[in-house]
């Protein structure tokens, strides 16, 4: 169950990564002096050299099913939240709704692989 655990962790961080990545390419705008652009795609890079780590640890503890949803919900609404909140996108009540499909998808099938796993110990 600790391994499970990890597992989730690293898929939430490897999600976190790859929203900061797109975080950090749309932060610095393309007039800037070419040292600031080379600066925006070295972090770009950075931070999905750092999510594809995480990622791959994750894969060594859940399934790649589990692994690759945990990383894409926490990169959807890791990305939102910091779409709102630093570049003033307004949030509609679709994107609420994705969220929340989504959230229930992550936990209906972390619950089920839980389940199916103690029926057949």
């Amino acid at each position: 169950m600790e391994g499970k655990r990890r597992g989730y962790a690293w898929a939430f961080f490897a999600g976190v990564c790859a929203a900061l990545a797109a975080v950090s390419a749309k932060a610095f705008p393309s007039s800037l002096h070419w040292r600031w652009q080379f600066f925006k795609y070295g972090l770009v890079i950075s931070c999905n050299m750092v999510m594809w780590g995480c990622h791959v640890n994750s894969l060594k503890l859940l399934s790649s099913l589990q692994a690759t949803v945990m990383n894409f919900a926490t990169n959807f609404l890791a990305s939102g939240i910091a779409g709102f909140i630093l570049f003033r996108e307004p949030l509609s009540s679709q994107w609420f709704l994705g969220a929340f499909l989504i959230l229930l998808g992550v936990f209906v099938l972390s619950k089920s692989s839980i389940e199916k796993k103690m029926s057949s110990d």
